[in-house]
């Protein structure tokens, strides 16, 4: 009895070895290290024990990852489509939280204890998973749950609902960009105009108290500034590497766009942006790479990838970004570059193909020597201008055909401050088109007006935040302006058309401007704040902003701003 048992588990141990030696045996791809399985043991640990087990035997939560089971669903496809699966999918409220390699590892973990060998030739870098969209639909998704061997009447019900929902999506139009439904949320601050205001009433000072959470989401891991998109009763969401469509009236995952990022960038957990946009039948998203990508708004496929910023391995925190978000207008998609603290000639905003992600023009926020402007850098070479950066989302008006853009400070204070060598003093400094607001036309990046809020910024004052766009009675007849405020908390009111100014409001919660003539609206620069070596100011506000990025609204008919403020010195 003791041989046949021992016979037994001989037969046993050979038979479970030659299903593990079946699984992909046919796939070239499978090739892995010891080294990757032990890094992915450890990874599992922390990501993945908790619904699949501590030896992969599954739970209630999540299934079996090795086992006949798993082998048998598994067998006869490819290892690359476990990879994607586990890629976009794991873990299922935490996409983002694994880094590219580290799903490598995972993957070659769950295949050494599959009873496959690791290869002494194997690669350590991990695959290159081309970006895709996944539908949260059973197929992709049936890792997160117990397999059904029986049709499931409610899930089918489920995804069909789905689906409608998404084919219900109606192509979002110029017009409708111009007069969006009240429900709909379609840019940055709801509307062309930057106003930020919704005319839904159904929530007002009578039942505002009563309100509940309806449901909740969550992001994954990032700087996450993002206002959602709604249009047709679907949201649209980005945080990290992820864009995901969400159901407004439930919180459901309709579907999800996951990018394969650089390991550097940390799956995006520094990224920010501030919004998406929509036009036609898609939506536009800036990337944690770099990048601009258009998505189907059905279904998250992939339509086209253009990269507007290649920075050539330079560090994240000191290289160009997209943290702000694009809108669209005239047929392209526009969207504007910040930071590059080390980047000579500074920031820019392009203008994409809206059909095809083709860079049409760009416009540099750093004025160009022997261009208009170029003469206002102290005379410093192109490669000592930095900044410039374009951190918020446009504002458009379709009347005068014009796109307006606030831009930010230079980052490298002693460019204006000190001579040039050999140079008896310091030249013009006012360092265009810093601090500026700049007026393009969208089809082509032309340069209509620029106004400059604040030249010759040495104390990180960005004037860069949202242009609004409205209508307002001056000396007894009505004036489209643009209103727009820096850290400052002083808000500028210039002509829409001309850039021309007309007033300004001091909020009164800064010790910088000491005075803004009446009549030009130039603004005199309080002595006592003047950088002087050795000597410490007290500056009011300090570098973060008596306002910052978290927008302002108006109300149209009342033409009163809501400003959020913060009181602070440094």
């Amino acid at each position: 009895m003791a041989w046949r048992l021992s016979l037994t588990g001989a037969a046993l141990i050979l038979t479970a070895a030659a299903h593990g030696q079946t699984l992909f045996a046919k796939d070239p791809g499978v090739q892995f290290s010891a080294e990757q399985a032990a890094r992915g043991e450890t990874a599992y640990a922390r990501a993945c024990v908790a619904c699949h087990g501590a030896a992969l035997e599954g739970s209630q939560f999540g299934p079996a990852l090795k086992g006949e089971a798993f082998r048998s669903r598994w067998r006869g496809r490819s290892r690359a489509e476990l990879f994607e699966l586990m890629r976009t999918t794991m873990p299922p409220r935490g996409l983002g939280a694994v880094s590219a390699q580290a799903y490598a590892d995972i993957e070659a973990y769950v295949l050494r204890e599959n009873g496959i060998e690791p290869s002494a030739l194997a690669q350590e870098d991990a695959p290159a998973a081309k970006p895709r969209a996944v539908q949260a639909s059973a197929s992709e998704a049936s890792i997160m749950t117990p397999a059904r061997a029986e049709q499931d009447a409610f899930l089918e019900a489920a995804l069909s609902a789905r689906a409608a929902k998404l084919a219900r999506l109606t192509p979002v139009t110029d017009a409708l960009l111009a007069d969006p439904p009240p429900a709909d949320w379609l840019v940055w601050r709801r509307t062309y105009d930057g106003l930020g205001f919704s005319p839904l009433a159904q929530i007002d000072r009578s039942n505002v108290g009563r309100l509940r959470t309806a449901w909740s989401w969550a992001l994954p891991e990032s700087g996450n500034e993002i206002t959602p998109l709604v249009h047709g009763g679907v949201m649209f969401v980005y945080s990290g590497p992820v864009v995901q469509a969400l159901d407004a009236a439930t919180g459901e995952l309709l579907w999800q766009y996951l990018r394969a990022l650089p390991d550097g960038l940390d799956n995006g957990r520094g990224s920010r942006m501030k919004t998406l946009a929509l036009h036609g039948e898609k939506l536009f998203a800036p990337t944690a790479d770099g990048h601009v990508i258009a998505l189907d708004m059905r279904t998250g496929a992939l339509l086209w990838d253009q990269a507007v910023v290649v920075n050539d391995a330079a560090p994240t925190p000191v290289g160009l970004q997209l943290n702000g978000g694009p809108i669209v207008a005239g047929g392209k998609v526009i969207i504007g570059v910040s930071l590059g603290i080390q980047t000579g000639g500074g920031c820019y905003i392009v203008g994409l193909d809206v059909e095809t992600g083709e860079e049409r023009w760009r416009f540099h926020t750093i004025a160009r020597p022997g261009e208009p402007g170029g003469d206002t850098w102290n005379d410093a070479p192109l490669e000592e201008r930095f900044g410039g950066g374009v951190w918020t989302a446009g504002s458009y008006d379709p009347e005068l055909d014009l796109v307006y853009f606030g831009i930010a400070n230079t980052y490298t204070t002693a460019t204006l401050l000190e001579p040039r060598p050999g140079a008896d003093g310091v030249t013009n400094n006012d360092a265009l088109y810093t601090n500026a607001t700049v007026a393009l036309r969208p089809r082509t990046g032309e340069l209509v007006w620029h106004y400059q809020h604040h030249p010759r910024d040495v104390w990180d004052l960005d004037w860069v935040y949202e242009q609004s766009i409205v209508t307002l009675e001056i000396e007894g007849r009505p004036r489209k302006v643009v209103v727009t405020g820096g850290k400052t908390a002083i808000f500028d009111v210039v002509d829409a058309a001309t850039g021309t100014w007309i007033f300004s409001e001091d909020l009164g919660v800064q010790n910088v401007i000491a005075a803004i003539d009446p009549v030009t609206g130039e603004k005199t620069i309080n002595p006592a704040v003047l950088p002087e070596k050795g000597k410490t100011k007290l500056v009011c506000p300090g570098n973060f902003g008596a306002r910052n990025w978290p927008a302002t609204a108006m109300h149209p008919e009342t033409k009163r701003m809501y400003v959020p403020i913060m009181e602070s010195c440094a």
